[in-house]
């Protein structure tokens, strides 16, 4: 039998003891066991940190760290990122949730056709007729022109990549990410079948769309130094295509 290669899980945790066990939940609950889940937290005020614990003490396959300091989602990212071990990264925020096979399918997508970055649908927790569909493949351009990668369905196969950040960007970082990603590699691979669900919090920073606007904006404009023209050009398909998915 062919060993399954390791998947580090990337999670980045702060005030999150109303959904972070859900969402470890859905990572022990994998078809696809051969995992580590990386947890960062950034300082929480509640008691995300013993809740944590107490998987940790039956599943050692979860690894807790702790800042010292409250420094935001890239650096918890990061952290994830620098005491990873796993071939493939993949990234589940703390609030969201996977299907039970979503690791077993996407890494058995990424092996078959030797892919460096997918990404797969995923559809909305509350929401059973709303799902995001992906298409066949997107380059850097195509990517800026949409917000079509959700995060929590992110797989990288760093054996390709090599090591990688996030940014440290306010926020945004994770499409920002992406961006400076597909700079390197031609293309990222969609597999379209929904793997994941998405929680959308109230009053949440990815749920906050003038600031979403705007950080994408300065994003483009200032962290990729496209230029003003650039910036316009993708920013105004941005915006539309942004709309269309959320509101369509």
């Amino acid at each position: 039998m062919v060993e399954q290669p390791l998947v580090s899980v990337i999670m980045p945790v702060y005030n999150s003891e109303q959904f972070v066990g859900k969402a470890i939940q859905s990572v022990q609950k994998q078809t696809y066991s051969n995992w580590e889940l990386v947890i960062t937290d950034d300082c929480s005020k509640d008691k995300t940190v013993p809740y944590i614990k107490q998987y940790i003490n039956k599943d050692k396959r979860i690894k807790l760290f702790e800042l010292k300091n409250n420094s935001g989602a890239a650096v918890a990212r990061n952290t994830c990122l620098d005491r990873a071990t796993g071939r493939f990264i993949a990234f589940l925020d703390s609030d969201d949730l996977w299907h039970a096979e979503k690791l077993d399918k996407q890494v058995k997508f990424m092996l078959a056709h030797d892919f460096a970055f997918t990404f797969t649908g995923y559809d909305f927790i509350g929401h059973t007729n709303k799902v995001i569909s992906v298409p066949e493949k997107i380059n850097f351009q195509g990517m800026l022109k949409n917000t079509i990668i959700g995060t929590l369905t992110v797989m990288i196969d760093k054996r390709q990549t090599g090591t990688f950040y996030m940014p440290l960007v306010k926020r945004g970082q994770d499409l920002l990410t992406w961006a400076l990603l597909l700079k390197k590699i031609p293309y990222a691979y969609g597999l379209n079948e929904s793997l994941s669900s998405y929680r959308v919090v109230k009053g949440s920073l990815s749920n906050n769309k003038i600031k979403a606007i705007k950080r994408t904006w300065h994003n483009y404009y200032y962290e990729l130094q496209l230029g003003f023209f650039k910036t316009l050009y993708y920013f105004v398909f941005y915006v539309f295509n942004a709309l269309k998915k959320h509101y369509s």
